[in-house]
């Protein structure tokens, strides 16, 4: 990781939480996601996903309703939730480099 990359994922409070062949993990908060590792850097960002009392779950929608999805099922996933996770992966993709 770049200098540069890791200073703005500092300044974003964002944090490396682990490296496998191919991927990392990075959180913020509640909120995580897994990025590919490339030969030039990172690629694509999967889905944001947000710690709950029931595990990982990721934002979906339903019409104009949104959702947290895991293993357990779906609950309504509250305004403030929504934010977080809009704002991590925004973040992240700013951090990152990527478009």
């Amino acid at each position: 990781m770049s200098p540069e990359i890791a200073d703005r994922l500092a300044t974003l409070r964002i944090q490396l939480q682990a490296e496998a062949k191919g991927h990392c993990l990075f959180s913020r908060d509640l909120c995580m996601a897994l990025v590919e590792r490339t030969d030039s850097g990172f690629g694509s960002i999967g889905s944001t996903g947000i710690l709950t009392e029931t595990g990982l779950a990721y934002l979906m929608w339903r019409g104009d309703r949104a959702l947290l999805a895991g293993k357990v099922g779906e609950t309504a996933a509250e305004p403030a939730q929504v934010d977080a996770i809009r704002k991590f992966s925004e973040d992240l993709k700013a951090a990152l480099g990527n478009p």
